[in-house]
C-alpha cells in the first residue's frame, strides 16, 4: 500500500501550491509580454480616435489636399504661430 506520497497522493503529485503558482506565474508572464508586444507594434495614428497631430500639421495636410487656398493657408498659418 502506499503512504500518501507520489501521484494520486497528497500534494497533487508532489507539486502542491507550487506548481500551481508556477504556472499562474508563467502565463501571466505570457499575457503581459503579448501586450507589450502588440502596444509597441501597433500604429501609432491609426488608432480609431484622435490623432496627436499639431494644428500645423493639420494645416498643411488640408492644403495639400486642396481643401483651402494659399490665401486662407497663409491667414490660418499667422493665427497658429501667434499664440
Amino acid at each position: 500500500m502506499m503512504s500518501g506520497w507520489g501521484y494520486g497522493g497528497y500534494g497533487s503529485g508532489g507539486y502542491g501550491m507550487m506548481g500551481i503558482g508556477m504556472h499562474l506565474i508563467f502565463w501571466i508572464g505570457i499575457i503581459l509580454l503579448g501586450s507589450y508586444i502588440f502596444r509597441h507594434n501597433a500604429p501609432h495614428n491609426q488608432t480609431g480616435g484622435l490623432s496627436k497631430s499639431s494644428g500645423m500639421d493639420i494645416l498643411r495636410e488640408r492644403y495639400a489636399r486642396g481643401e483651402i487656398d494659399s490665401a486662407e493657408y497663409q491667414s490660418r498659418k499667422k493665427d497658429l504661430e501667434g499664440k
